[in-house]
């Protein structure tokens, strides 16, 4: 068998074009346990992002216990079926230093990129599933996905700069289209033929690339800048086409099933955003199995959520400033039903991921995702201790089912343990106060 390996193919030819007929993923081409390819490269580990608004109630949020077996308070009981997945991350801290609290901004905009914005129009820096996906991403159709569960394309997490935001996929019919249409080339078929339309496509687009050379030579710098921002949405699309014309992995886990018959109805009522978010969830498990990309991201709601509830007359974001603290419980129990009913939905999309197997384990085992929020109390916008999350071991690099404690640290550490993770050589990251250099060690295997 010294001869027979993954790489081995049928070779031919179709209307002109060259053909490879990849052999399926055959189990003598994992090594004995099934977590790594025979020749010993290990299966690929993806980043994904969730991102809820309005933050929690810190006496029905955070657990008393530190470390494993952490107990789980009444605003997070929800989280049982998926704590041996799941870190809780509680007392990191955001600091704004001499920028504005810009509310329901600054503290997300932290989390993401290691910096406080200036401004309502600044979205300094990138966010880290832009920074990972520049180490990980280049190999996929698409170097990340964004999705939203709000049916606004404007309610994203990740951008580049303020001039490219990552607009979110929120139709599920479009997403599901957008994935697996006529361009969609599946890892696991028994042939592969090149789709001639991406061939042509390739084609023009490489003539287009040609004629830019001679003009960013001729052209002012603001519109050089401009130029610049635009020919990297076309290398994009070049390794996009690369990708598509390429015989793909095989994937086990990728099995397409049908598409949606039609969208949820449109509007923020919890119960649409939930079915909303469900189906989203369930096409972004399956772009992840069939290796359509390593860098995803999803949003429940808005940082100031909007979410509404059928007979209360206050959507989310209003019920956080205007609904009185009751006396007996001691906190806004309208404005806590909501959060409760984000974390649902953050149960479910951990779940989904760890229902699919992969190797001897599943894909939430082989990825690492990262859940955000933009305050901790919403009722006077705090960003200190604001809640954070992991899920998944990325591929066995990281502990699971632990509460960690800041103690007022800078939530960037979150940030900066998740980029060494994937490799990135960073010795710190984030700006003035928010600069962490120190990993959050308690995780890390």
């Amino acid at each position: 068998m010294t001869n027979f390996n993954r790489r081995r193919v049928l070779r031919g030819m179709l209307n002109g074009g060259a053909v490879t007929v990849a052999l399926p993923l055959l189990n003598c081409f994992l090594n004995s346990n099934g977590t790594a390819l025979a020749n010993g490269t290990p299966l690929p580990i993806r980043f994904g992002t969730w991102a809820w608004g309005l933050g929690m109630n810190k006496d029905i949020f955070v657990p008393k216990k530190v470390g494993a077996d952490f107990d789980l308070p009444e605003e997070i009981s929800m989280l049982a079926p998926i704590r041996q997945h799941i870190n809780l991350f509680t007392s990191f801290n955001g600091f704004r230093d001499s920028a504005p609290n810009l509310c329901h901004k600054t503290g997300w905009i932290i989390s993401r990129s290691g910096m406080a914005p200036m401004n309502q129009d600044d979205l300094p820096g990138e966010t880290i599933d832009v920074t990972i996906a520049k180490k990980i991403g280049g190999t996929t159709r698409y170097q990340t996905l964004t999705a939203t569960a709000t049916g606004d394309v404007r309610d994203s997490f990740s951008y580049e700069n303020v001039n490219s935001v990552n607009v979110a996929d929120w139709s599920p019919i479009q997403f599901y289209t957008k994935l697996f249409g006529e361009d969609f080339q599946n890892p696991n078929a028994s042939e592969f033929k090149p789709n001639p339309k991406v061939m042509v496509r390739k084609s023009v687009l490489s003539g287009v690339m040609e004629s830019t050379k001679d003009l960013s030579s001729s052209i002012g710098a603001e519109d050089k800048q401009r130029l610049d921002q635009y020919l990297t949405g076309l290398r994009d699309l070049e390794r996009q086409f690369d990708q598509q014309l390429t015989k793909p992995e095989p994937r086990p886990a990728c099995v397409v099933g049908l598409g949606p018959k039609e969208d949820p109805k449109t509007g923020l009522d919890v119960n649409l955003v939930g079915e909303r978010h469900k189906l989203m969830t369930d096409l972004m498990v399956m772009a992840v199995a069939c290796d359509q990309t390593r860098v995803f991201n999803m949003a429940y709601s808005q940082s100031a959520a909007a979410t509404s509830k059928v007979g209360y007359d206050k959507p989310h974001h209003t019920a956080s400033h205007e609904e009185p603290v009751d006396e007996k419980l001691g906190y806004q129990p309208q404005t806590s039903w909501f959060i409760r009913r984000a974390l649902d939905s953050w149960a479910y999309y951990v779940d989904a991921f760890s229902r699919f197997e992969e190797g001897d384990g599943s894909l939430l085992d082989n990825m690492l995702i990262y859940a955000t929020t933009d305050q901790s109390l919403a009722r006077v916008h705090s960003i200190d201790n604001q809640p954070m999350f992991t899920a998944g071991r990325a591929g066995g690099r990281v502990k699971t089912g632990l509460h960690v404690v800041g103690d007022g640290s800078p939530s960037t550490r979150l940030g900066l343990t998740a980029m060494e993770i994937f490799g990135l050589e960073v010795t710190s990251w984030g700006t003035q106060s928010n600069t962490a250099s120190q990993r959050v060690g308690e995780i890390l295997v």
